[in-house]
């Protein structure tokens, strides 16, 4: 049996959507995970392509996870954070490259999270974790339902909880959520399971 063999059933990758209140979100989660997690996070969230941004060095400040814009043609190394930069979708590959995209908006938005979720689908279908968090709209509930029909796992934050509950609502509604969780609770899930994959 191969390395890889021996690692088919082991979670390779976390992608996270956001939007309106989410870098609130993103700083509940992320603050509670840490460098040694096995796998890359990978976030798209929502923002103004007219700025620019500064949400890694907010991120940074939060975790203790490093955090940085993902770049074209890099590859994605575990216990990192990359977010998607502002007007760019964010794709990767099954060895884990990520590629930056100008193509069209999807649902009015650039970076999606369905285009990053289907990716990650593409790629490492039962490895892949997708998690839709706070957000006006409904991206991500596409690509929840790629991820559920590749064998991935959905988590989506509670949209009783949530600061906005369209994205989270949406993802419910397909039927794809795996787990259905209050924001605080999300992380211990994601260790847990990516944990429980390398034993």
């Amino acid at each position: 049996m191969t390395a890889d063999q021996s690692h088919e059933d082991q979670y390779a990758i976390v992608a996270v959507a956001s939007s309106a209140g989410g870098i609130h979100g993103l700083i509940v989660l992320l603050g509670m995970l840490d460098p040694d997690l096995p796998v890359p996070v990978l976030v798209v969230q929502h923002l103004d392509p007219r700025h620019r941004t500064v949400i890694a060095d907010v991120l940074s400040r939060r975790t203790d996870m490093p955090v940085k814009l993902a770049e074209a043609e890099e590859r994605a190394l575990p216990g990192t954070v990359y977010i998607a930069p502002p007007d760019r979708h964010l794709l990767i590959d099954s060895d884990g490259v990520m590629t930056l995209s100008d193509t069209k908006l999807v649902h009015f938005v650039r970076p999606s999270a369905d285009l990053l979720f289907e990716s990650v689908a593409g790629s490492y279908g039962p490895r892949a974790i997708a998690c839709v968090l706070t957000g006006t709209g409904s991206d991500g509930a596409t690509g929840v339902g790629v991820v559920k029909s590749r064998g991935g796992t959905v988590i989506v934050e509670d949209p009783l909880s949530a600061e906005f509950k369209g994205m989270p609502q949406a993802a419910v509604d397909t039927g794809a959520a795996d787990y259905v969780l209050p924001l605080a609770e999300i992380a211990t899930v994601v260790r847990g399971l990516v944990g429980a994959a390398r034993q």
